[in-house]
């Protein structure tokens, strides 16, 4: 964890970093508020309409082509770590949609005079190492001379039709299962001020270098309806969006959902992230709280998530099996969090 005294720290040439640096879903939703609809494409299977994962083109009557990017400035100061946590969190979108990975591409920003070629290299190693694990090329990249480092992929998957799991697909009844344990944010908060315990670091690191690959098993089960991953508007918004997209209304038990083992005692002690108050504040009157909530509280629920878990809607007499399976899948923090409900499409922390 810990920099060499002679070479800059990564966080301190970001002005943010992670998914806490995805524009706010509020000053999204208005930076799309006037695009004109897409020409008919009978092929898109999911594009912009949802605010889901990645896009899907339907090839032919057996094969899709699922297609993403992502990338973000540092959310830590290790080289490799960071190239890791970037195509590991790229890769998610892939899996979140029901699809496996086959290639990706690097993309790559870096301020020129500021790092050296050393620590580039460890960032492209890190992103390579994921990739490997996944059983899937670079296969190529762009970069440029940026003011912040930046890093991230382009990334390609191939699914069946019938295995496409949109945000949208959630239905009433339905119970909600969470695959990792919130606290990220908090987590990089802490360790951007140099307070995070070197176990808690590791901690960290292992939650966001997690691949969700289970994502492509889930969707081969019906009993599966839809999946989107909870990266950086944090657990309410990733859950709106659902709710939104479904037409339907979640229930969140806040008392099931799974914290990083630190997180409440780091955010009680004031690491909360600008992302979390900026993400607060765009879910508008789609979320209701309970009342009197202490803001930390609040504060975890909408922390911003870097690489983080899959948010899966699913049959509720099969939800033990699902998460138990999940569980098996070396995601031991996987939990049944709520439930899919009639009403208007929003969110509730019950």
């Amino acid at each position: 964890m810990d920099t060499p005294t002679n070479r800059v720290r990564l966080t301190d040439l970001a002005h943010g970093g992670g998914c806490g640096c995805k524009l706010a879903p509020a000053v999204l939703q208005e930076l799309l508020a006037g695009k004109a609809p897409a020409m008919p494409f009978p092929q898109l299977l999911v594009g912009t309409e949802s605010s889901d994962d990645a896009a899907v083109w339907q090839v032919d009557d057996t094969t899709c082509v699922i297609a993403t990017t992502d990338f973000f400035m540092p959310v830590v100061d290790d080289p490799f770590d960071f190239g890791r946590i970037a195509a590991t969190n790229a890769l998610s979108d892939v899996y979140a949609m029901g699809g496996k990975p086959i290639m990706a591409l690097a993309i790559l920003g870096m301020p020129l005079g500021k790092l050296d070629v050393e620590t580039v290299r460890a960032i492209l190693a890190g992103g390579e190492a994921v990739c490997a694990e996944a059983g899937i090329p670079i296969a190529g990249g762009h970069s440029i001379d940026s003011a912040e480092p930046i890093y991230g992929l382009a990334a390609m998957g191939l699914c069946k039709p019938a295995e496409v799991r949109r945000n949208s697909g959630a239905r009433v009844g339905d119970a909600l299962i969470l695959t990792k344990g919130i606290g990220v944010g908090v987590y990089s908060a802490a360790f951007k001020k140099q307070a995070l315990a070197q176990a808690a670091y590791d901690e960290m690191i292992a939650s966001t270098t997690l691949l969700n690959r289970v994502g492509h098993a889930l969707a081969q089960d019906d009993h599966v309806h839809a999946v989107t991953d909870v990266t950086g508007f944090g657990l309410l918004g990733h859950a709106l969006e659902m709710a939104r997209g479904s037409g339907c209304r979640l229930r969140i038990d806040e008392s099931s959902v799974p914290w990083l083992s630190q997180a409440r005692d780091l955010i009680q002690a004031g690491f909360v992230t600008g992302a979390s108050r900026r993400n607060w504040a765009s879910y508008g009157d789609g979320v209701a709280l309970p009342a009197g909530m202490p803001d930390w509280r609040r504060d975890l629920l909408v922390d911003p998530q870097t690489s983080g878990g899959l948010l899966v809607a699913c049959s509720a007499d099969r939800a033990e099996v699902i998460r138990d399976q999940i569980e098996a899948a070396d995601y031991p923090r996987a939990s049944i969090i709520g439930r899919v409900v009639e009403g208007a499409p929003g969110v509730e922390v019950a």
